[in-house]
C-alpha cells in the first residue's frame, strides 16, 4: 500500500515575498501546503499557539518568544514574512483635541490592541528606552487577550468595553493616544505623537544597524525531528518566494531578512524590549530561539 502524501496545514498571509509560493508558481516536491483561507493571518495566531493548528505557520516574534517561554513544540525558522517596518509613527493622538506630546504620555490612557502585539513591544521599547517613558505610569487600554492564553493583562491594565473601536475611541476623547500598526488609517486627525517620527525612525535604524521586525515562520518541532528534509525545503522554499518578489525597498535595507545572522540585532533588541516589559520570563539569547532549526543542518 502506497504511503499517501504528506499534507501540511499552513497558516502564510499574502505579500509579495510569499506570493510565488502561495500561488503554486513555486511547488514543493515530496509534500504539499494545505493553505489556510484566513485574509489576516493575525488573527489566527491563537489557533496557532493555543490549538497547535498548524505545522507550518507565520507567527508574530512577541508570540513566539512567549510560545517558546510556555513550552510550545513550535521551532523558529528565521524567514521574514511580511516586510519589516518603523514603528515611530505608530503612536498618535486626535489633532482636534489637546497635543499630547512625548512628556505628558504617563498618566494618558493609550489605546493598544493587546499587551503582548509586537508592534506595541517595539514602540514601548524606544519609548522608554529613546525617550525616558517610565512604562507602568501609562494607562493601557487593552482591545483583546494576548494569543497565549497562560498570559493574561497583568494587573492595573484596563479592558475596552466589549466590541469597541479604539479609533472611534480616540476620536471621541476616550483615549488620550493610541498605537496602531498596519490597522492605522490614513485620517489627517490622527497626528504623531513622536516628532518628525519618520527621520526619526531613521536615525534609530542607523544607530541599531537594522529594521524591526515582526513576523517569521514556525514550524511544528515534531516536524523538525521527524521529516527534517522538509523543514529545510520549507525555509529554501521561503528564500526562493523572496528573491522571486520584486524590491519593494530598491537601495534601502532587507525588510525580509532571511537568515539568523542577519537577524540578529533586531532580535537581540526586541528579546530585551519583550523582557523589560515583562512579556517574557528572560531574554533569551538569539540561538536559543533557532535550537531546532539549527540542528537541520
Amino acid at each position: 500500500m502506497s504511503t499517501p502524501p504528506l499534507t501540511l496545514k499552513t497558516l502564510l498571509g499574502d505579500y509579495p515575498n510569499t506570493r510565488a509560493l502561495k500561488s503554486g508558481a513555486l511547488a514543493p516536491a515530496g509534500f504539499a501546503f494545505d493553505f489556510a483561507d484566513v485574509k489576516v493571518p493575525n488573527r489566527a495566531f491563537k489557533r496557532v499557539v493555543r490549538h497547535l493548528e498548524f505545522a507550518v505557520a507565520e507567527l508574530a516574534l512577541v508570540t513566539y518568544f512567549q510560545a517558546k517561554a510556555y513550552g510550545k513544540p513550535l521551532a523558529l525558522i528565521p524567514a521574514v514574512v511580511g516586510a519589516g517596518r518603523y514603528q515611530h509613527h505608530c503612536l498618535v493622538y486626535n489633532a482636534e483635541r489637546a497635543r499630547v506630546t512625548v512628556a505628558q504620555l504617563q498618566g494618558k490612557r493609550i489605546g493598544i490592541r493587546a499587551h503582548a502585539q509586537t508592534t506595541i513591544a517595539w514602540v514601548r521599547g524606544i519609548l522608554a528606552d529613546d525617550y525616558g517613558v517610565t512604562l507602568n505610569k501609562v494607562r493601557w487600554v487593552t482591545f483583546e487577550d494576548g494569543h497565549l492564553a497562560e498570559f493574561p493583562d497583568p494587573t492595573g491594565f484596563i479592558r475596552a468595553p466589549e466590541g469597541s473601536s479604539m479609533v472611534e475611541m480616540l476620536l471621541a476623547g476616550e483615549l488620550d493616544a493610541a498605537i496602531i500598526g498596519t490597522d492605522l488609517p490614513d485620517d489627517p486627525r490622527l497626528q504623531p505623537v513622536l516628532p518628525d517620527p519618520h527621520a526619526a525612525a531613521q536615525a534609530w535604524g542607523a544607530r541599531h544597524k537594522m529594521v524591526p521586525i515582526n513576523h517569521m515562520v514556525a514550524v511544528d518541532t515534531g516536524l523538525c525531528r521527524e521529516r527534517p528534509e522538509v523543514v529545510r525545503q520549507i525555509y529554501a522554499l521561503l528564500e526562493k518566494s523572496k528573491l522571486m518578489a520584486a524590491s519593494g525597498n530598491a537601495g534601502g535595507p532587507d525588510l525580509t531578512p532571511f537568515g539568523v545572522e542577519p537577524n540578529r540585532r533586531a532580535l537581540e533588541l526586541l528579546l530585551k524590549y519583550s523582557c523589560d516589559q515583562g512579556l517574557i520570563p528572560r531574554a533569551y539569547a538569539v540561538d536559543e530561539l533557532f535550537e531546532e532549526f539549527n540542528r537541520l543542518w
